[in-house]
């Protein structure tokens, strides 16, 4: 198997284990490549990061019709959680190279294809104020304390959402469109799957510190969606528009402003993973 082998660069555990993974491959028979080394087909992108440089791949992967293969070194791995990629380094090159694929739903905004979540208000806050360097140094703790910092200071803005011929007026300090039952580093929906055809609007209505606790506190017993609150929507598409422009993450990345369009690819890519059962059933389409 030839592979092209990504490593995100600006991550500690990146440039710590970047090594040892490309070792490992090789052990396994796989030959790793640099992400834009000529040659040969490529079999495969092995991608050794968290979900943002996993989703700056997913066009490429598309393009040339090869699955994506994870090795978790990432913040918070949401997209490995997901489809239930071992987090030890030698058992995640191992599903690699046992060749088992499974394809899974794509979400887009703004032309920017992500996995997990795109986010409007707190989480994009969030992502502003943190430095690359204390994330290197901190990890986990830096993204606490710029969270932390974002809801302290958080605004509500109002937010218009069409969507299947409906639309919905929101006043909301944070919008998050989730193609995925896990996102964010710790939220899990269980009735939600990435591989379910459709994508989930979650607005949160509360302001302030405590509020946003409560909020947090039916998440993390996952009944975000009947949280006090949090409202929700599903669809294949939301189109969201704000009365200022707004920045939008994707799975942690920039992608642009609002208003925006976000849209659902039903198993448009394959990723080099064992085929799990959904969390939630298929919903049918009327």
């Amino acid at each position: 198997m030839r592979v092209s082998l990504v490593v995100n660069p600006r991550s500690r555990r990146g440039r710590r284990f970047g090594a040892a993974v490309r070792e490992q491959l090789m052990r396994m028979g796989i030959e790793p490549v640099a992400e834009s080394a000529p040659g040969g087909p490529l079999d495969a992108i092995v991608v050794a990061g968290g979900d943002g440089t996993f989703a700056r791949q997913i066009s490429r992967a598309i393009e040339l019709d090869v699955p994506i293969g994870i090795v978790p070194l990432g913040t918070f791995n949401d997209l490995a959680r997901t489809l239930a990629i071992p987090f030890d380094l030698g058992a995640a090159c191992a599903l690699i190279a046992s060749g088992k694929t499974r394809r899974i739903d794509v979400a887009c905004v703004n032309g920017v294809y992500y996995a997990t979540e795109a986010s409007v208000g707190v989480s994009s806050r969030i992502t502003k104020l943190q430095k690359s360097a204390d994330k290197q140094r901190f990890g986990f703790a830096a993204i606490a304390l710029s969270a932390l910092r974002a809801v302290r200071f958080a605004r509500p803005f109002h937010a218009e959402v069409a969507y299947d011929g409906e639309r919905a007026s929101l006043k909301t300090i944070q919008l998050t469109v989730a193609n995925s039952q896990s996102f964010g580093g710790f939220i899990t929906v269980d009735d939600a799957a990435i591989d379910d055809g459709w994508l989930d609007l979650y607005a949160v209505d509360g302001v302030g510190l405590w509020p946003a606790i409560r909020v947090l506190a039916a998440i993390f017993a996952h009944q975000g969606r009947s949280a006090q609150g949090v409202r929700t929507f599903r669809s294949t598409a939301f189109l969201v528009s704000t009365r200022r422009r707004h920045r939008i993450t994707a799975d942690g990345e920039p992608a642009g402003t609002t208003p925006a369009r976000f849209e659902i690819l039903p198993a448009a890519l394959r990723v080099l993973a064992t085929e799990q059962n959904r969390s939630a059933p298929p919903v049918e389409r009327t």
